[in-house]
């Protein structure tokens, strides 16, 4: 593992983790928004990670010079409607959005969860960040030592 894939592979975990917060922002900001654009409420978005650059173990063979300077780490693989967490039905019958029987439905965002994962991703950067730093360093040894 060359240098420069360590500073890729910190660097693709500090990207994803920082989209995984901007779209948990989003999530927060929208967490009493009762109608969107196409008149239904807000829906809580997930984002899932993948590995980066995945190989079967015959083309990584065939590739292995390739291997050394391609990307690896994480990639954002996609951002999803969450489709399994119930929506909140409160009764507000004075609200413009209830429904006949005085119901609305708010976004199935849950803040204390929100911000669980907004911890869980900024450690996530922090320790990244910090594993890139210490790649830094080790670069920046090897280059005194080889003067």
């Amino acid at each position: 593992m060359s240098v420069f894939s360590a500073f890729n592979i910190n660097a693709s975990g500090m990207t994803a983790q920082r989209y995984r917060m901007d779209i948990i922002s989003e999530n927060v900001a929208n967490a009493n928004t009762t109608r969107t654009e196409d008149g239904s409420p807000y829906v809580r978005k997930v984002v899932t990670f993948a590995e980066k650059d995945t190989q079967t173990p015959f083309s990584r063979v065939l590739n292995n010079a390739r291997d050394n300077y391609s990307g690896h780490g994480v990639k954002v693989s996609g951002v999803y409607e969450d489709s399994e967490t119930d929506m909140n039905m409160v009764y507000d019958p004075s609200h413009p959005d209830a429904d006949e029987n005085g119901y609305v439905t708010y976004p199935n965002v849950n803040i204390v969860t929100e911000m669980t994962n907004l911890i869980d991703a900024s450690r996530s950067y922090e320790a990244n960040a910090t594993a890139f730093t210490a790649s830094k360093a080790m670069a920046m040894k090897g280059f005194e030592i080889g003067r």
